[in-house]
């Protein structure tokens, strides 16, 4: 099938926090596939799980779909005339009947109305069947029969409606199609990457009956959506999305992770179970947004998340259902001043750039007087301290049986390279000059304090557990962010060609960087098996490619960012980033990667801040997507 996976996975989002995904083969593998997905005040629903879809020739009748059920059974077999696939501008399926007959299938979400088209073109008369399949549930939830779903279709709103259950949205259907009640239910599909990931896999769905379209007279156009206005021009929408997506494909994949909350603008971290998470965002839009000058987008969240400064913290993440946000990470306020700082530098309106100042004038001023989770500066030596027992404060977060499988309580280095640039960005504001001398003070001990002899890179923590002169010499990815990526240096030039050095030794791989050097007894080459053991290997060498971004940028910097430099970057670390756009999240960049060759995806296929960095990388090398 085009030497794409059947089990690549593609990604329609709708701008609001919903989403449309699938997978090239077909065949839903998550619970998170759906052709109707809705964010919602209260979360995201999954109304129209999929569809199962016949054509009717002048010879007969064969399927353009599959379905996967319990135990190891595909029915329809849809697949057997599948012929090829294209992930661009949008999901595009080639089928061949028995007779010759060819028909293409497309889904794609419109932007502007978060209206899921779905269109069926053949090059002679057929009629496509189209039977939805529905259930009405939370997104991280499984559906099963119960005698409370309600099949009955109503006529209103200029097509058909469905309204499962009282609490969930309703979804409307209109098209050119006519209707037939024919209520069933269809039991135990399977979702094999849940299975993979030790996960509740079965899944029971109601279909109340079946559209029938005619292809003799031009396509068959169904359109979803849940409560909201939608449009009555199927083909405006097609030709608004087909304008929108022609400017790139790096553009339109960046575009995803962009959505309209109820109450701001936002980043969504990864598709297809994260939300928006301060630290994601603030890494991500680096690339996302400001290296595509798409500065208003950029300051427009950097100014909704300014009004959450408490204690000189943001939040990490604003939960599923409007839940009160989350304090609970010591890096992500660092993150927001560097990101501000960058987008102030690009140039944006006076009055703006005043107000994310004083958002960063706020968080550097609490940090230093001291804040939650033992967050503070330590007087002694300027660096920054962090930590308290059962809480993972750096982005390493993972936590098993309600214990941190790397908590890094003390000093972090990543932490003191954020801290460092915070103190010089906001000692330059007017009104915080008094954080100069800090900055450079910090700076200086970080060289006194981190260099590790053994490696010539850094230490991963100093004052282990709060104790003054303890060092953690993990050979970790975390030094890579004092060497590059950040807007004022840290380290000496010789202690930056150290860090690239040991960093490139041993936890280089092509995808991304391990989380711990292989030699290492709790090194996990691997990420699989249910959520206990792939929490335990999510920092314990599970490679993750976001951090190449970084590590890019200090080994440019450790050649002078010399043009030859750029051209064996540009041949050494862009090819295998760029073809793993066709492997896993279709046009994006996965979560995480084995640390062992394959390396194969795992996590999120689509992560925010993964593509960010990519598009950091091609902008650092001056590359265009695709060239």
């Amino acid at each position: 099938m085009d030497h794409m996976s059947d089990d690549a996975e593609w990604l329609e989002a709708d701008g609001m926090g919903g989403f449309v995904s699938g997978a090239a083969g077909l065949v839903r593998t998550r619970r998170y596939h759906a052709l109707l997905l809705a964010q919602t005040s209260t979360g995201r629903y999954v109304l129209t799980n999929g569809i199962d879809a016949w054509v009717e020739t002048a010879t007969g009748r064969f399927p353009v779909s599959a379905q996967a059920y319990q135990p190891d059974v595909v029915f329809p077999l849809g697949r057997d005339h599948l012929t090829g696939f294209d992930a661009a501008p949008w999901p595009r399926w080639r089928f061949v009947g028995p007779d010759g007959t060819q028909v293409t299938q497309e889904i794609l979400v419109s932007r502007a109305t978060a209206e899921t088209v779905l269109v069926w073109t053949a090059d002679r008369p057929a009629c496509p069947t189209v039977r939805p399949l529905l259930s009405g549930r939370d997104y991280h939830a499984l559906h099963h029969f119960n005698d409370a779903f309600d099949m009955t279709t109503r006529r209103e709103r200029g097509g058909l409606v469905w309204r499962p259950y009282p609490s969930v949205p309703a979804t409307t259907a209109r098209g050119n199609f006519t209707w037939e009640d024919a209520p069933e239910w269809f039991y135990r599909f399977t979702y094999a990457a849940e299975r993979a990931r030790g996960l509740d896999d079965g899944e029971d769905l109601a279909s109340p009956g079946v559209f029938h379209f005619c292809l003799s007279t031009g396509p068959a156009v169904l359109v979803l959506r849940a409560d909201a206005a939608g449009s009555d021009d199927p083909e405006a929408l097609l030709a608004a999305e087909s304008n929108r997506r022609a400017r790139s494909v790096r553009d339109a994949a960046a575009d995803a992770y962009l959505a309209a909350a109820p109450d701001r603008q936002t980043l969504i971290a990864g598709f297809p179970w994260f939300t928006d998470w301060g630290r994601d965002s603030f890494i991500a839009l680096r690339g996302l947004l400001i290296a595509r000058g798409r500065l208003r987008e950029a300051a427009a969240i950097l100014l909704a998340w300014a009004g959450h400064v408490s204690e000189g913290m943001l939040p990490n993440r604003f939960p599923d259902g409007g839940a009160a946000p989350e304090y609970n990470s010591a890096d992500a306020s660092l993150w927001f001043v560097v990101a501000s700082h960058e987008l102030i530098g690009a140039g944006i309106p006076a009055a703006e750039a005043d107000t994310l100042r004083a958002a960063c004038l706020a968080i550097v001023a609490g940090y230093a007087a001291g804040t939650r989770y033992g967050i503070r500066m330590d007087h002694a030596d300027g660096l920054l301290q962090a930590g308290a027992p059962g809480v993972a404060l750096t982005w390493m977060d993972a936590i098993v049986d309600g214990v941190p499988v790397t908590p890094r309580i003390g000093k972090p280095v990543e932490l003191q390279a954020l801290w460092v640039n915070a103190l010089e960005i906001v000692g330059r504001m007017q009104g915080g000059e008094r954080f100069l001398p800090a900055a450079l003070r910090a700076r200086e001990s970080v060289l006194a304090g981190f260099p590790d002899p053994q490696t010539g890179g850094l230490i991963d923590v100093l004052d282990v557990d709060g104790v003054p002169g303890t060092r953690d010499a993990t050979v970790r990815p975390n030094q890579v962010l004092a060497a590059g990526g950040l807007p004022f240096p840290v380290l000496t030039e010789s202690l930056q060609l150290g860090v690239v050095a040991v960093v490139e030794r041993a936890l280089l791989t092509p995808l991304g960087l391990r989380t711990l050097d292989p030699a290492h007894p709790a090194y996990c080459p691997h990420y699989r098996g249910g959520p206990k053991e792939r929490d335990s290997a999510y920092h314990q060498g599970t490679a993750w490619p976001w951090l190449l971004g970084p590590f890019v940028a200090a080994w440019l910097a450790g050649r002078g960012h010399a043009s030859d430099a750029r051209a064996e970057a540009r041949t050494r670390f862009l090819p295998p980033l760029r073809a793993h756009l066709a492997d896993a999240g279709l046009g994006h960049v996965s979560e995480v990667v084995d640390a062992e060759a394959p390396h194969t995806p795992g996590g999120c296929p689509f992560q925010a801040w993964s593509l960010g960095e990519l598009i950091r990388i091609e902008a650092m090398l001056g590359v265009a997507d695709g060239r």
